[in-house]
């Protein structure tokens, strides 16, 4: 009986699932266990699961070590602790080389991921869904244990990542419960993804779309750890927003353009208010706006003509001329000043760390506001 059910395994295309731990060892063997036991509902595929350890020093290797010894399907992959992007390509790496799996999937092992979700995903994916995610932002997901900046980089950060790079296809762009077409990755640069915290899922997503996968969202419940403390810094959020910048700079000439001209503007304000207040004594007051006002009508001349030279206008010039306006007081207030007011005040963040956030923020929406409503495709 033994004999029939290895022969049968072995006819069966393969799906490593990728499992990045560090510090799990409260977790490990009860999220193992639960991936295993999803395998009596897989038909066409045997599951290997890569368990990807940093290193962790409360036994978590050891754990893994002795379920070994009684699973020939569980695999251990060892190495320092850089973050969860240099686990992940160390895991799908050692995944692609030595099993040539049909299908890799992605999930955590602090038990948020529901593994009975996991033969639906490889259902989906034998149905012609080349990237199927776990999502919690499209309708029956939800995210009950977010707090709310944990929920606003959520929402905020999903959408700018799907626009900005070109995932407009996918609403949970940082979801870490996927099923991917192994075929797919080849074609993936993985090396210039991020090597810590979650965002290299988001650019991860990009590289997918960007190669041809034809995605899906299923619904899911993600839920607060039971045990063990989360991995998740600030300074993986911080990464986080920075990785926003690499997608657009990644994906969009225009984005580019888009920032030449911004410093093109700081230039002709600078210019515009010494002029006017050294040399036409205009009160400092006065001169200020009018620089300002000079700044914006410069910048939006140089977007018109040629940032977004190659669109189609399909509003009049004064309607692009007020809406850019508009945009620049919704980025000015909303999302560089507010939002610095909040790193500063509420969060505590240094100053300085806070002005290149909030730049970097007010820069990307700015490019979006104007890039889907100003001019518009």
């Amino acid at each position: 009986m033994k004999q029939h059910s290895s022969q049968k395994n072995e006819s069966l295309l393969k799906a490593c699932l990728v499992l990045p731990t560090y510090n799990e060892a409260e977790n490990i063997e009860s999220i193992t266990k639960a991936i295993f036991a999803m395998q009596s509902n897989i038909d066409t595929h045997q599951l290997y699961v890569i368990v990807v350890d940093d290193n962790s020093p409360d036994g978590t290797q050891e754990i893994v070590k002795k379920q070994m010894q009684k699973n020939p399907y569980l695999r251990l992959v060892t190495g320092n602790k850089v973050g969860l992007g240099d686990a992940y390509k160390r895991g799908i790496s050692f995944a692609m080389s030595t099993f040539n799996p049909d299908l890799l999937l992605q999930m955590d092992a602090d038990g948020q991921h529901d593994p009975t979700l996991i033969p639906k995903f490889i259902n989906l994916a034998n149905d012609g869904f080349s990237l199927v995610i776990g999502s919690r932002l499209v309708p029956g997901g939800s995210t009950p244990g977010f707090s709310y900046w944990r929920k606003f980089l959520s929402i905020v950060g999903n959408f700018l990542i799907r626009h900005l790079g070109k995932a407009s296809n996918v609403q949970d762009c940082t979801s870490g419960f996927r099923c991917i077409k192994a075929n797919l990755l080849p074609k993936c640069n993985l090396d210039g993804l991020s090597t810590r915290g979650y965002s290299f899922q988001s650019l991860l997503v990009c590289e997918l779309i960007r190669n041809g996968a034809k995605p899906i969202e299923v619904p899911i419940i993600f839920k607060d750890r039971v045990k063990g403390k989360s991995k998740l810094t600030l300074r993986d959020q911080i990464e986080f927003l920075v990785s926003i910048t690499k997608i657009t700079y990644r994906y969009s000439e225009d984005f580019i353009k888009y920032c030449l001209v911004g410093l093109v503007g700081v230039v002709v304000n600078l210019g515009a208010y010494l002029l006017l207040n050294r040399y036409f004594q205009i009160p400092l007051q006065v001169a200020s706006l009018i620089a300002i006002e000079a700044s914006i009508v410069s910048n939006f001349l140089f977007n018109n003509y040629w940032t977004f030279k190659q669109r189609a206008k399909k509003l009049s010039m004064f309607r692009r001329l007020v809406n850019f306006h508009i945009a620049a007081g919704i980025s000015g207030i909303l999302f560089y000043y507010l939002f610095f007011l909040f790193l500063t005040s509420v969060l505590g963040i240094n100053d300085v760390l806070s002005i290149i956030c909030a730049t970097a923020t007010g820069t990307i929406s700015n490019y979006t506001i104007n890039s889907y409503w100003t001019w518009r495709k």
